[in-house]
């Protein structure tokens, strides 16, 4: 009988925190940084991005980019220029972060350790998303992002 009684309480423990995670998830509106960040991940499982200046160029040069995601503190002027003028020349959405770290985090170049915390960051100058993955709210604020700017 207590065997019975102990699997019982321990299946509900996790459906109360299930409930307090959802709730946590639709608290607030979701900031344009966060949603590139979960787009970006969502592309990345459904490899759909060039990460990397030449992958990057190949991707935009040959129309396949639907997002390009560039570093504002690229160390060559002509990266910055290049990948500029691709994607204005091709009518692509471009998005400028600040830290390579982040970006090179986002796009999967770490490693992660056991406790889940990310090791070994590489960063990464430029990313380009040519394939979304799934329809997410994340994709639908980018969108409405790029309507407004």
């Amino acid at each position: 009988m207590s065997d019975a009684g102990s699997e019982t309480a321990s299946n509900a423990a996790p459906a109360e925190v299930e409930t307090v995670e959802v709730a946590a998830d639709k608290s607030g509106p979701m900031s344009v940084e966060d949603a590139l960040q979960e787009v970006i991940q969502t592309a990345l499982v459904h490899d759909g991005l060039a990460r990397g200046l030449r992958e990057s160029a190949k991707a935009l040069d040959k129309r396949e980019a639907h997002l390009c995601v560039l570093v504002e503190t690229v160390t060559e002027a002509e990266y910055l220029k290049l990948i500029e003028a691709l994607c204005a020349e091709h009518s692509i959405q471009l998005i400028k972060v600040s830290d390579a770290k982040v970006l090179g985090q986002w796009a999967g170049l770490a490693k992660i350790d056991r406790e889940g915390k990310p090791r070994k960051v590489v960063g990464c100058s430029c990313v380009v998303v040519t394939n979304y993955g799934v329809d997410s709210p994340a994709l639908q604020v980018l969108l409405e992002y790029f309507k407004t700017r």
